[in-house]
């Protein structure tokens, strides 16, 4: 029952014939992950380049995008700014007209000088009422000077005695004041009572 040396040293050769088999084969094996990893390694390189190259091609257009719409923006801006008194321009080509109407009035009628400055007068009147409302259309409005003197809308440019006011009320309006909206246009020009 007992094996020979030779038996054992055979049995010991073919085990180890066998293990190395198995190790060549599992270095073929391992040789060939490693090529299919690296050929799949390549492949998921590129797709990320390619992926990446993508997105600097969208980048590249949204930015572009960006840009005009940024020129645009600008020059639509600048635009509104030169225009933005157009329609209060064109609500003053109506005193205007009525103007030159009044003198073109007075060319063409053989008139007397007293029926001549009548209607000369209405037109004056008439041109005034015209700014009023175009001025009215674009909230401009007179400053009030009834009352106190308001440092913030008027103008003292010189001081009167008066019985009939208090001190530091106004006394006189010398020149009209205008507001637009809330901001001052021009101050009005007053006297005021001091006392």
């Amino acid at each position: 029952m007992s094996q020979t040396n030779e038996e054992l040293n055979e049995q010991e050769k073919q085990e180890q014939t066998c293990e190395n088999q198995e190790c060549s084969n599992d270095e073929t094996t391992t040789n060939e992950g490693c090529e299919n990893q690296e050929v799949s390694l390549e492949d998921k390189i590129k797709q990320l380049e390619d992926e990446l190259k993508e997105e600097k091609e969208k980048f590249i257009r949204v930015h572009a995008d960006f840009e005009n719409i940024k020129k645009r923006l600008e020059k639509e801006k600048y635009a509104a700014i030169d225009f933005a008194s157009e329609k209060f321009a064109k609500d003053l080509l109506m005193p205007i007209d009525t103007l030159e109407m009044a003198l073109a009035a007075e060319e063409a009628a053989d008139l007397p000088a007293e029926e001549l400055l009548v209607k000369l007068k209405e037109g004056v009147e008439l041109t005034i009422k015209n700014f009023y409302s175009a001025f009215e259309k674009h909230n401009i409005s007179i400053v009030e000077t009834d009352g106190e003197f308001d440092p913030n809308v008027h103008n003292a440019v010189m001081q009167v005695d008066s019985e009939d006011h208090e001190d530091g009320q106004i006394v006189q309006q010398l020149q009209k004041g205008y507001l637009l909206k809330d901001r001052l246009l021009r101050p009005a020009m007053v006297s005021i009572c001091k006392k």
